[in-house]
Protein backbone atom coordinates (compact mmCIF):
# COMPACT_ATOMS: atom_id res chain seq x y z
CA UNK A 1 0.00 0.00 0.00
CA UNK A 2 2.93 2.25 1.03
CA UNK A 3 4.84 1.58 -2.49
CA UNK A 4 1.07 2.52 -4.12
CA UNK A 5 0.71 5.91 -1.92
CA UNK A 6 4.57 6.53 -3.30
CA UNK A 7 3.89 5.96 -6.90
CA UNK A 8 0.81 8.41 -6.79
CA UNK A 9 2.72 10.62 -5.06
CA UNK A 10 5.39 10.69 -7.76
CA UNK A 11 2.75 10.33 -11.06
CA UNK A 12 1.55 14.12 -9.46
CA UNK A 13 5.07 15.44 -8.89
CA UNK A 14 5.26 14.42 -12.54
CA UNK A 15 2.61 15.68 -14.30
CA UNK A 16 1.87 19.30 -11.95
CA UNK A 17 5.66 19.93 -11.94
CA UNK A 18 8.00 18.32 -14.42
CA UNK A 19 5.60 17.70 -17.45
CA UNK A 20 5.03 21.56 -17.38
CA UNK A 21 8.55 22.17 -17.38
CA UNK A 22 9.62 20.08 -19.82
CA UNK A 23 6.62 21.72 -22.27
CA UNK A 24 7.90 25.12 -21.17
CA UNK A 25 11.49 23.80 -22.11
CA UNK A 26 10.04 22.22 -25.75
CA UNK A 27 8.41 25.35 -26.32
CA UNK A 28 11.15 27.80 -25.93
CA UNK A 29 13.00 25.73 -27.73
CA UNK A 30 10.56 25.78 -30.62
CA UNK A 31 10.18 29.83 -30.14
CA UNK A 32 14.24 30.01 -30.71
CA UNK A 33 13.84 27.83 -34.01
CA UNK A 34 10.75 29.91 -35.19
CA UNK A 35 12.34 33.50 -34.19
CA UNK A 36 15.47 33.42 -33.24
CA UNK A 37 17.34 34.18 -30.02
CA UNK A 38 15.46 37.58 -28.82
CA UNK A 39 17.49 40.80 -28.52
CA UNK A 40 19.95 42.80 -31.10
CA UNK A 41 19.28 39.94 -32.83
CA UNK A 42 16.27 39.72 -33.78
CA UNK A 43 15.13 41.30 -37.38
CA UNK A 44 13.96 44.44 -36.85
CA UNK A 45 15.47 44.89 -33.89
CA UNK A 46 15.20 48.98 -32.61
CA UNK A 47 12.31 49.77 -35.35
CA UNK A 48 9.83 51.75 -33.51
CA UNK A 49 6.87 50.52 -35.08
CA UNK A 50 6.05 47.02 -35.29
CA UNK A 51 5.77 45.30 -38.33
CA UNK A 52 5.31 41.57 -39.99
CA UNK A 53 7.41 39.82 -42.59
CA UNK A 54 6.31 37.37 -45.21
CA UNK A 55 4.68 34.08 -43.49
CA UNK A 56 4.41 36.05 -40.32
CA UNK A 57 8.11 36.60 -39.40
CA UNK A 58 9.15 38.77 -36.12
CA UNK A 59 10.45 41.83 -38.59
CA UNK A 60 9.53 45.22 -37.08
CA UNK A 61 8.61 43.34 -33.69
CA UNK A 62 9.06 46.26 -30.67
CA UNK A 63 12.26 44.93 -28.21
CA UNK A 64 11.47 43.95 -24.56
CA UNK A 65 13.11 46.81 -23.25
CA UNK A 66 11.46 49.42 -25.35
CA UNK A 67 7.99 48.36 -25.10
CA UNK A 68 5.93 50.82 -23.56
CA UNK A 69 4.53 50.23 -19.79
CA UNK A 70 2.63 53.66 -20.01
CA UNK A 71 -0.25 52.91 -21.93
CA UNK A 72 -2.19 50.49 -23.58
CA UNK A 73 -1.88 51.43 -26.75
CA UNK A 74 -0.45 54.47 -29.05
CA UNK A 75 -1.32 57.78 -28.23
CA UNK A 76 1.72 60.32 -29.39
CA UNK A 77 0.71 63.47 -28.18
CA UNK A 78 0.01 62.31 -24.53
CA UNK A 79 3.55 60.70 -25.15
CA UNK A 80 5.09 63.87 -26.03
CA UNK A 81 3.59 66.44 -23.86
CA UNK A 82 4.37 63.66 -21.14
CA UNK A 83 7.87 63.45 -21.78
CA UNK A 84 8.49 67.38 -22.21
CA UNK A 85 6.69 67.56 -18.78
CA UNK A 86 9.00 64.80 -17.34
CA UNK A 87 11.83 65.98 -19.02
CA UNK A 88 11.31 70.10 -17.50
CA UNK A 89 8.69 69.46 -14.24
CA UNK A 90 6.55 71.84 -15.92
CA UNK A 91 2.90 70.63 -16.00
CA UNK A 92 1.56 73.21 -18.48
CA UNK A 93 2.35 70.75 -21.70
CA UNK A 94 0.05 67.75 -20.19
CA UNK A 95 -2.44 70.40 -18.23
CA UNK A 96 -3.13 71.91 -22.05
CA UNK A 97 -3.30 68.68 -23.61
CA UNK A 98 -6.45 67.31 -21.00
CA UNK A 99 -7.88 70.43 -21.20
CA UNK A 100 -8.16 69.92 -25.08
CA UNK A 101 -9.60 66.06 -24.97
CA UNK A 102 -13.02 66.24 -25.09
CA UNK A 103 -14.09 62.73 -25.31
CA UNK A 104 -14.65 61.17 -22.30
CA UNK A 105 -13.43 57.42 -22.78
CA UNK A 106 -9.86 59.25 -24.53
CA UNK A 107 -9.78 61.55 -21.10
CA UNK A 108 -10.13 58.80 -18.62
CA UNK A 109 -6.97 56.77 -20.63
CA UNK A 110 -5.30 59.97 -20.12
CA UNK A 111 -5.71 60.55 -16.83
CA UNK A 112 -5.40 56.87 -15.81
CA UNK A 113 -1.51 57.38 -17.82
CA UNK A 114 -0.74 60.69 -16.61
CA UNK A 115 -1.27 59.81 -12.68
CA UNK A 116 0.29 56.05 -13.66
CA UNK A 117 3.57 58.57 -15.24
CA UNK A 118 3.53 60.16 -12.25
CA UNK A 119 3.26 57.49 -9.69
CA UNK A 120 6.06 55.44 -11.08
CA UNK A 121 8.29 58.58 -11.73
CA UNK A 122 8.07 59.20 -8.15
CA UNK A 123 8.87 55.38 -7.15
CA UNK A 124 11.62 55.42 -9.73
CA UNK A 125 13.23 58.66 -7.85
CA UNK A 126 12.82 57.74 -4.44
CA UNK A 127 14.23 53.99 -5.07
CA UNK A 128 17.75 55.69 -6.56
CA UNK A 129 18.57 57.38 -3.34
CA UNK A 130 18.10 61.29 -5.34
CA UNK A 131 15.91 61.96 -2.14
CA UNK A 132 18.52 60.95 0.35
CA UNK A 133 21.27 62.57 -1.97
CA UNK A 134 18.52 66.05 -1.78
CA UNK A 135 18.15 65.87 1.60
CA UNK A 136 22.07 65.56 2.34
CA UNK A 137 22.18 68.76 0.33
CA UNK A 138 19.87 70.54 2.16
CA UNK A 139 21.68 69.96 5.28
CA UNK A 140 24.64 70.78 4.13
CA UNK A 141 23.47 74.18 3.22
CA UNK A 142 21.40 74.79 6.05
CA UNK A 143 25.32 74.60 8.05
CA UNK A 144 26.53 76.71 5.84
CA UNK A 145 28.14 73.78 3.22
CA UNK A 146 31.22 74.74 0.63
CA UNK A 147 29.06 75.80 -2.05
CA UNK A 148 30.18 76.24 -5.23
CA UNK A 149 33.98 75.73 -4.62
CA UNK A 150 32.94 72.66 -2.63
CA UNK A 151 34.60 69.15 -3.46
CA UNK A 152 32.33 67.18 -5.97
CA UNK A 153 30.04 70.21 -6.66
CA UNK A 154 28.51 70.42 -9.70
CA UNK A 155 26.89 73.33 -10.91
CA UNK A 156 24.79 71.23 -13.36
CA UNK A 157 23.10 69.26 -11.11
CA UNK A 158 21.48 72.88 -9.48
CA UNK A 159 20.09 73.34 -12.82
CA UNK A 160 18.63 70.13 -13.64
CA UNK A 161 14.84 69.44 -12.47
CA UNK A 162 14.75 66.94 -10.19
CA UNK A 163 12.73 64.11 -12.06
CA UNK A 164 10.52 63.30 -8.47
CA UNK A 165 6.93 64.60 -10.25
CA UNK A 166 7.04 67.37 -8.81
CA UNK A 167 5.02 68.76 -12.13
CA UNK A 168 2.07 67.34 -11.08
CA UNK A 169 2.10 68.87 -7.50
CA UNK A 170 3.15 72.04 -9.37
CA UNK A 171 -0.12 71.51 -11.37
CA UNK A 172 -2.15 71.14 -8.00
CA UNK A 173 -1.05 74.76 -6.63
CA UNK A 174 -0.14 76.77 -9.61
CA UNK A 175 -4.23 75.73 -10.94
CA UNK A 176 -6.14 74.60 -7.82
CA UNK A 177 -9.25 75.47 -9.79
CA UNK A 178 -8.30 72.93 -12.56
CA UNK A 179 -10.25 69.69 -13.22
CA UNK A 180 -7.45 67.99 -15.11
CA UNK A 181 -4.94 68.50 -12.27
CA UNK A 182 -7.67 67.37 -9.81
CA UNK A 183 -8.90 64.25 -11.46
CA UNK A 184 -5.15 63.07 -12.15
CA UNK A 185 -3.97 64.31 -8.71
CA UNK A 186 -6.77 62.09 -7.80
CA UNK A 187 -6.04 58.73 -9.52
CA UNK A 188 -2.04 59.60 -8.79
CA UNK A 189 -2.89 59.10 -5.21
CA UNK A 190 -5.19 55.94 -5.83
CA UNK A 191 -2.01 54.38 -7.83
CA UNK A 192 0.44 55.17 -4.49
CA UNK A 193 -2.61 53.46 -2.26
CA UNK A 194 -2.96 50.41 -4.39
CA UNK A 195 0.92 49.96 -5.05
CA UNK A 196 1.19 49.04 -1.26
CA UNK A 197 -1.67 47.86 0.11
CA UNK A 198 -0.60 47.06 3.36
CA UNK A 199 1.01 50.13 4.45
CA UNK A 200 -0.32 51.62 7.42
CA UNK A 201 -1.00 55.06 5.49
CA UNK A 202 -3.20 53.27 2.67
CA UNK A 203 -6.43 54.25 4.20
CA UNK A 204 -5.48 58.16 4.92
CA UNK A 205 -4.13 58.28 1.15
CA UNK A 206 -7.09 56.49 -0.44
CA UNK A 207 -9.20 59.34 2.13
CA UNK A 208 -6.98 62.12 0.78
CA UNK A 209 -7.53 60.90 -3.06
CA UNK A 210 -11.72 61.19 -2.26
CA UNK A 211 -11.32 64.48 -1.07
CA UNK A 212 -9.59 65.31 -4.30
CA UNK A 213 -12.08 63.41 -6.10
CA UNK A 214 -15.01 65.76 -4.33
CA UNK A 215 -12.73 68.76 -5.65
CA UNK A 216 -12.74 67.27 -8.73
CA UNK A 217 -16.82 66.92 -9.19
CA UNK A 218 -17.31 70.55 -8.02
CA UNK A 219 -15.15 72.09 -10.55
CA UNK A 220 -16.99 69.39 -13.60
CA UNK A 221 -20.45 68.53 -12.41
CA UNK A 222 -21.23 66.63 -15.61
CA UNK A 223 -17.59 64.83 -15.90
CA UNK A 224 -17.91 61.26 -14.85
CA UNK A 225 -14.16 61.03 -14.46
CA UNK A 226 -14.14 62.24 -10.86
CA UNK A 227 -16.78 59.57 -9.70
CA UNK A 228 -15.36 56.83 -11.73
CA UNK A 229 -11.66 57.31 -10.02
CA UNK A 230 -13.96 57.08 -6.63
CA UNK A 231 -14.55 53.79 -7.84
CA UNK A 232 -11.12 52.66 -7.18
CA UNK A 233 -11.87 54.12 -3.83
CA UNK A 234 -14.70 52.07 -2.96
CA UNK A 235 -12.97 49.20 -3.43
CA UNK A 236 -10.50 50.11 -1.20
CA UNK A 237 -12.71 51.70 1.21
CA UNK A 238 -15.01 49.05 1.14
CA UNK A 239 -17.70 50.85 0.26
CA UNK A 240 -21.02 48.68 1.29
CA UNK A 241 -23.17 47.19 -1.90
CA UNK A 242 -25.68 50.00 -1.27
CA UNK A 243 -22.87 53.12 -1.73
CA UNK A 244 -21.35 51.55 -4.70
CA UNK A 245 -24.90 50.95 -6.50
CA UNK A 246 -25.64 55.06 -5.26
CA UNK A 247 -22.10 56.14 -6.71
CA UNK A 248 -22.58 53.94 -9.71
CA UNK A 249 -25.61 55.76 -10.62
CA UNK A 250 -23.60 59.11 -10.55
CA UNK A 251 -21.37 57.62 -13.36
CA UNK A 252 -24.22 56.38 -15.19
CA UNK A 253 -26.49 59.10 -15.02
CA UNK A 254 -23.16 61.37 -17.08
CA UNK A 255 -22.02 58.30 -19.11
CA UNK A 256 -23.84 54.97 -19.20
CA UNK A 257 -21.80 53.31 -21.74
CA UNK A 258 -18.57 54.46 -20.66
CA UNK A 259 -16.23 51.68 -21.15
CA UNK A 260 -13.31 52.61 -18.57
CA UNK A 261 -16.05 53.25 -15.74
CA UNK A 262 -17.58 49.29 -16.88
CA UNK A 263 -13.75 48.20 -16.10
CA UNK A 264 -13.01 50.22 -12.81
CA UNK A 265 -16.31 48.84 -11.32
CA UNK A 266 -16.24 45.21 -12.40
CA UNK A 267 -13.81 44.29 -9.95
CA UNK A 268 -15.69 45.33 -7.18
CA UNK A 269 -18.10 42.82 -7.42
CA UNK A 270 -16.00 40.17 -8.00
CA UNK A 271 -15.13 37.33 -5.14
CA UNK A 272 -11.71 38.72 -5.18
CA UNK A 273 -13.50 41.99 -3.15
CA UNK A 274 -16.88 42.77 -2.12
CA UNK A 275 -18.71 40.05 -4.46
CA UNK A 276 -19.17 37.06 -5.94
CA UNK A 277 -18.52 35.68 -9.20
CA UNK A 278 -21.93 35.40 -9.85
CA UNK A 279 -22.39 39.12 -9.31
CA UNK A 280 -19.79 39.84 -11.43
CA UNK A 281 -21.00 37.83 -14.43
CA UNK A 282 -24.23 39.29 -13.57
CA UNK A 283 -22.83 43.00 -13.95
CA UNK A 284 -20.78 42.61 -17.00
CA UNK A 285 -24.08 40.30 -19.27
CA UNK A 286 -25.75 43.21 -18.57
CA UNK A 287 -24.25 45.68 -19.34
CA UNK A 288 -23.39 43.80 -23.15
CA UNK A 289 -26.44 43.24 -23.20
CA UNK A 290 -27.69 46.64 -23.22
CA UNK A 291 -24.51 48.01 -25.02
CA UNK A 292 -25.16 50.56 -27.41
CA UNK A 293 -23.89 50.14 -31.43
CA UNK A 294 -20.03 51.45 -31.36
CA UNK A 295 -20.04 50.34 -27.52
CA UNK A 296 -16.92 47.87 -26.16
CA UNK A 297 -18.98 46.79 -23.57
CA UNK A 298 -19.91 43.36 -25.28
CA UNK A 299 -16.32 42.42 -24.25
CA UNK A 300 -16.83 43.27 -20.60
CA UNK A 301 -17.55 39.53 -19.75
CA UNK A 302 -14.09 38.17 -20.57
CA UNK A 303 -12.95 40.92 -17.87
CA UNK A 304 -15.08 39.03 -15.74
CA UNK A 305 -14.07 35.80 -16.49
CA UNK A 306 -10.56 36.86 -16.33
CA UNK A 307 -10.99 38.31 -12.78
CA UNK A 308 -11.78 34.74 -11.37
CA UNK A 309 -9.70 32.30 -13.09
CA UNK A 310 -8.32 30.71 -10.49
CA UNK A 311 -4.37 30.74 -9.14
CA UNK A 312 -3.23 27.76 -10.41
CA UNK A 313 -4.71 26.31 -13.82
CA UNK A 314 -4.04 22.15 -14.37
CA UNK A 315 -5.85 21.69 -17.70
CA UNK A 316 -5.23 23.79 -20.91
CA UNK A 317 -8.83 23.07 -22.19
CA UNK A 318 -10.58 25.02 -19.98
CA UNK A 319 -9.52 27.77 -22.05
CA UNK A 320 -11.67 25.90 -24.77
CA UNK A 321 -14.30 25.52 -23.22
CA UNK A 322 -17.86 27.05 -23.63
CA UNK A 323 -17.77 30.08 -20.91
CA UNK A 324 -14.53 31.23 -22.83
CA UNK A 325 -15.25 30.51 -25.73
CA UNK A 326 -18.51 33.14 -25.85
CA UNK A 327 -16.27 35.51 -24.05
CA UNK A 328 -14.22 35.70 -26.90
CA UNK A 329 -16.47 35.77 -29.81
CA UNK A 330 -17.96 38.66 -27.67
CA UNK A 331 -14.95 40.39 -27.33
CA UNK A 332 -14.10 39.47 -31.26
CA UNK A 333 -17.90 41.34 -31.83
CA UNK A 334 -17.31 44.34 -29.82
CA UNK A 335 -13.63 45.26 -31.63
CA UNK A 336 -15.20 44.45 -35.43
CA UNK A 337 -18.28 47.18 -34.01
CA UNK A 338 -16.97 49.41 -32.34
CA UNK A 339 -16.22 53.00 -33.35
CA UNK A 340 -13.40 53.57 -35.10
CA UNK A 341 -9.91 54.57 -32.88
CA UNK A 342 -11.92 53.77 -29.25
CA UNK A 343 -9.18 54.73 -26.72
CA UNK A 344 -10.26 51.93 -24.31
CA UNK A 345 -9.92 49.09 -27.58
CA UNK A 346 -6.45 48.19 -26.45
CA UNK A 347 -7.25 47.17 -23.24
CA UNK A 348 -9.77 44.45 -25.09
CA UNK A 349 -6.89 43.77 -27.59
CA UNK A 350 -4.60 42.87 -24.78
CA UNK A 351 -6.54 40.82 -22.93
CA UNK A 352 -8.09 39.00 -26.01
CA UNK A 353 -4.49 37.79 -26.97
CA UNK A 354 -3.65 36.84 -23.15
CA UNK A 355 -6.68 34.55 -23.68
CA UNK A 356 -6.30 33.33 -27.25
CA UNK A 357 -2.66 32.07 -26.52
CA UNK A 358 -3.86 30.51 -23.57
CA UNK A 359 -6.54 28.59 -26.20
CA UNK A 360 -3.94 27.97 -28.44
CA UNK A 361 -5.91 29.98 -31.25
CA UNK A 362 -2.43 31.53 -32.34
CA UNK A 363 -3.28 33.02 -35.77
CA UNK A 364 -5.83 35.23 -34.02
CA UNK A 365 -3.55 35.86 -30.85
CA UNK A 366 -1.19 36.95 -33.42
CA UNK A 367 -3.59 39.12 -35.50
CA UNK A 368 -3.89 40.99 -31.79
CA UNK A 369 0.00 41.23 -31.44
CA UNK A 370 0.04 43.13 -34.95
CA UNK A 371 -2.72 45.62 -33.29
CA UNK A 372 -0.97 46.09 -30.02
CA UNK A 373 2.30 45.28 -29.89
CA UNK A 374 4.81 48.27 -28.63
CA UNK A 375 2.64 48.62 -25.37
CA UNK A 376 1.72 46.52 -22.65
CA UNK A 377 0.15 48.94 -19.97
CA UNK A 378 -2.65 47.02 -19.86
CA UNK A 379 -4.34 43.98 -18.32
CA UNK A 380 -3.19 41.23 -17.61
CA UNK A 381 0.86 42.27 -18.23
CA UNK A 382 0.06 45.02 -15.64
CA UNK A 383 -0.76 42.14 -13.11
CA UNK A 384 2.57 40.52 -13.28
CA UNK A 385 5.99 41.50 -11.68
CA UNK A 386 7.75 42.14 -15.03
CA UNK A 387 5.02 43.64 -17.49
CA UNK A 388 7.05 43.63 -20.24
CA UNK A 389 8.84 40.17 -20.27
CA UNK A 390 5.18 38.84 -19.58
CA UNK A 391 4.06 40.93 -22.92
CA UNK A 392 6.57 39.28 -24.62
CA UNK A 393 6.26 35.69 -23.87
CA UNK A 394 2.43 35.16 -24.57
CA UNK A 395 3.64 37.14 -28.24
CA UNK A 396 6.77 35.31 -29.19
CA UNK A 397 3.91 32.08 -28.66
CA UNK A 398 1.23 33.78 -30.63
CA UNK A 399 3.83 34.51 -33.73
CA UNK A 400 6.04 31.20 -33.19
CA UNK A 401 2.97 29.39 -33.67
CA UNK A 402 0.07 31.18 -35.64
Amino acid sequence: MEALLLLIALTAVFGVLVMPALRRRRERGELERATGPAGAGEPGYGLPHPGFGPGGTTTGLVPVDQLDVRLPGPDPELVAALEEAQRTQRWQPVGQLLALTDDSEQRWQRVQSLAGAAARELAAWRASGAQAGADAEAADAALGGGGADAPGHDPLAKRMPRADAGWLRRWRADEPADPGGAQVYAQFLVWQAMADPGAAEHRIILEEARTVCGEAARLAPDDPLPYITELFIARGLSYRAEDFRALWEKVTQRDPAHMGAHLAALPYWSEKWHGSRREADDFARQAAATAPAGSLLPALPLFAVYDHLPEITLSPGMFRGAVIADAIEAAHFALHQARPDHPVEPHVRHLLLCFLVLAERYAEAAEQVRAVDGYVGAIPWVDRDDPADAYAAFRALAIARQ
